[in-house]
């Protein structure tokens, strides 16, 4: 039997940001200097409860000029839209392997000081509600509707 923990590591990500690492192979996601290097394994990705519909647009617009792979996406991945991404705002909804962190990178989603290399995502098939933090932040995962989401995290690992 697996051992699943009672608290993960997540990070929280501003929409479009996290649909692309889950479905159109985003493998960088930027950040400022300042932000911790000290962490690397799975953690959960937080879609921001932060909602700004021109900024999110715009977003999209940039994330559509990075996105060399085109059309690549995920199997079964869910149609990019303001309204998907709206109703999983303030919700954990997939995990990665944080892998690295970068100050260069050939990645055409590299653009900031810092890049954390990113791999593996895995999307939840149903998000679970929970309030964001700053930073890498700890996440009880204890509740049904969560252990329910990473049981196959565990499961592959074994």
């Amino acid at each position: 039997m697996v051992s699943i923990p009672e608290t993960m590591k997540a990070i929280s990500l501003r929409s479009p940001w996290w649909w692309h690492i889950l479905y159109a192979g985003k493998d960088i996601e930027n950040r400022g200097l300042r932000f911790p290097r000290h962490y690397r394994g799975r953690v959960l990705l937080h879609a921001s409860k932060w909602w700004n519909t021109d900024e999110i647009e715009f977003d999209c617009e940039d994330a559509n000029d990075m996105w060399v792979e085109k059309p690549y996406r995920a199997d079964g991945a869910p149609q990019l839209s303001v309204d998907y991404l709206k109703a999983r705002a303030g919700c954990i909804v997939g995990s990665v392997e944080i892998v690295d962190y970068v100050t260069k990178c050939s990645s055409p989603w590299f653009a900031g000081a810092l890049g954390i290399v990113v791999r593996n995502p895995v999307a939840f098939v149903n998000p679970v509600p929970f309030k964001g933090a700053l930073g890498i932040f700890n996440v009880d995962v204890t509740s049904e509707a969560m252990l329910a989401e990473i049981r196959p995290l565990f499961a592959q690992a074994a």
